[in-house]
């Protein structure tokens, strides 16, 4: 049914908690954070978390707690409000610096240390009484006014966080909240640019200074993608408490639990869509609590209030590059690696030991690391108990598992190409109407790449996988003119050829889950002609076309034939 759209507007990619509070828009609470912060004894909390899981949400809701100056308004009716001596006694009390790093990136390391120099200068600029501040000595305005510059040395930038937190105490009489959001990026974009030793090192002094034995701090927040190892840029920090995913404090404060979800659609009249959101978008596993992808789930929610039949779709995986699972997949030149990654497209677990504190140069450095990246950046889940120190991985949902068929894929169509003669051959017995070969030549390809085993999804998502296969030999015939899932007839075609003198050909692919390849392919061939999927062809001009029914289980196939002219079988 339609939902209603007097209620409130679903805020679909906004990260500040004042607009959107402001706005009316629907706000799942994780003020209990709030709570949980001050309760506990960390002076520096550092949490790690997958994109798209609410991290700068949440460091955006603790700045608009704490900040003095901030509405207090904004907390009416949340979990935060019912705890009224923590609201009296924190609620817009402190001084707050708050700095997101996500935009600090560079090809090379100049650009990428003027972007950081322009974050602490903006984020500076908003103190910016502290000019003309009486409770400040001139020297001290002076050094304020020299974080206001955008070309500030290095030696500058090191300190820029602790001469704020320092002024701000001055001014205020109270310690400073620090809140660095994804404070990893920088690292990240630095390793890929090639200028991975100048970053680290900058980076390492402002943390430094700032976290390490600063008297002007009340406590910090750190968020990010990945636990950086402590050598790296927490150098003999102890003040630091790391929260990661298999953390179970805090653990429904980022990403969305199965009553947030189920309020949600029930809110908006949408809770038949359950079914499909659990199955596309849950699966997740912080502490040990099942969590969703809050991305996905409020993406899809305003999809389905203008589309009541709107499918999913991956709005993770396209909101940015998955290069780690493409990494991973280039990597499958070790057998049993490939094994492993058909029993996760299985929906099976594999076990393997988890190494959560790396660095940048340690994590596509082996097999066994890329492993420790996939789980910590959301492409895998914990799926039962952990054995010693190993833990029991599995692919959380249907949208990861896309992101691993695709990238399967791609690395096949790129192997393509080498086999010449053999795909030269395969050609030559679909044109020749040679189902027999064509069946083996195919099953050898099967048994080069990774299956798509009966278990875990819908028939069609594996029929579109051996889809793809067969669309990866094809495209090398530059002279015949393939099209996929073509409107023709009754429906449309999986995949039609017109080839260089005019033959047109027909193929239908059924994934056979009950292994009975036989039955398969004749239910494909059966579909063709009920269906009148070469009408198109025979549209075109082309007045002999073969059908061609492919039914595939795992790493097994059967092709069956028959040739039809102007529209009617021949015998």
């Amino acid at each position: 049914m339609p939902a209603d759209f007097e209620k409130r507007r679903l805020a679909v990619g906004t990260d500040d908690f004042e607009k959107l509070r402001r706005n009316g828009c629907y706000y799942v609470d994780k003020t209990g954070m709030i709570a949980g912060l001050l309760h506990g004894a960390a002076e520096v909390s550092l949490f790690t978390r997958p994109r798209r899981f609410g991290k700068s949400l949440n460091i955006s809701m603790l700045q608009c707690f704490f900040e003095i100056g901030r509405d207090p308004s904004l907390f009416d009716g949340l979990e935060i409000a019912k705890e009224t001596a923590l609201c009296e006694q924190y609620m817009g009390k402190y001084p707050v610096i708050s700095l997101t790093l996500k935009d600090v990136e560079g090809r090379d390391f100049p650009s990428a240390y003027r972007q950081l120099a322009t974050r602490i200068s903006i984020e500076a600029s908003r103190f910016d009484f502290l000019r003309g501040s009486s409770r400040l000595s001139r020297e001290e305005r002076e050094l304020y006014v020299s974080l206001l510059k955008r070309d500030m040395s290095p030696e500058t930038i090191c300190s820029s966080l602790l001469d704020l937190s320092r002024l701000l105490e001055k001014h205020y009489g109270r310690k400073t909240i620090l809140l660095i959001d994804e404070y990893d990026v920088p690292l990240q974009k630095a390793f890929s640019g090639g200028y991975y030793d100048e970053m680290v090192q900058l980076v390492r002094g402002m943390f430094s200074q700032v976290l390490k034995t600063n008297p002007s701090l009340a406590f910090a927040v750190l968020t990010g993608c990945l636990r950086i190892s402590k050598e790296s840029i927490f150098t003999g920090m102890n003040n630091l408490c790391v929260l990661t995913i298999t953390d179970r404090r805090f653990k429904e404060y980022f990403g969305f639990t199965d009553e947030d979800v189920r309020r949600m659609l029930d809110y908006y009249g949408l809770s038949d869509a359950y079914g499909q959101i659990k199955e596309w978008y849950d699966g997740y596993c912080f502490g040990d609590a099942e969590v969703y992808c809050p991305w996905d789930v409020v993406n899809y929610t305003e999809l389905l209030r203008t589309d009541p039949n709107a499918q999913p779709e991956n709005f993770w995986a396209n909101s940015s590059g998955n290069d780690v699972v493409s990494e991973f997949v280039r990597k499958l030149d070790v057998s049993v690696t490939a094994r492993e990654l058909e029993q996760l497209t299985a929906g099976e677990t594999v076990m393997k030991e988890i190494r959560q504190e790396l660095t940048y140069r340690e994590m596509y450095g082996s097999a066994e690391n890329i492993w420790s990246l996939l789980y910590m950046t959301g492409y895998l889940t914990k799926r039962g108990e952990a054995e010693e120190r190993k833990m029991p991985l599995a692919i959380p949902n249907l949208e990861i598992r896309s992101i691993f068929t695709t990238q399967i894929l791609d690395l096949f169509k790129e192997q393509v190409s080498q086999d010449g003669a053999m795909l030269r051959e395969f050609c030559g017995a679909l044109k020749a109407g040679d189902a027999g070969r064509a069946q083996e030549l195919l099953g050898q390809y099967l048994r080069k790449t990774v299956s798509v085993r009966d278990t875990f999804v819908r028939r069609s998502l594996k029929e579109n996988f051996y889809h793809g296969i067969l669309l990866g030999i094809l495209s090398f015939k530059g002279n015949w003119y393939v099209t996929s899932n073509s409107e023709t007839g009754d429906g449309y075609g999986d995949i039609l050829i017109e080839t260089e003198d005019d033959l047109g050909i027909v193929i239908e692919v059924k994934y056979a889950h009950d292994g009975n390849l036989e039955k398969g392919a004749g239910q494909a061939l059966l579909q063709i002609k009920e269906r009148r999927y070469d009408e198109r062809l025979y549209g075109d001009g082309i007045r002999k076309v073969l059908h061609y029914g492919i039914a595939c289980c795992r790493k097994e196939c059967r092709i069956e034939t028959e040739m039809c002219a102007g529209g009617r079988q021949i015998t």
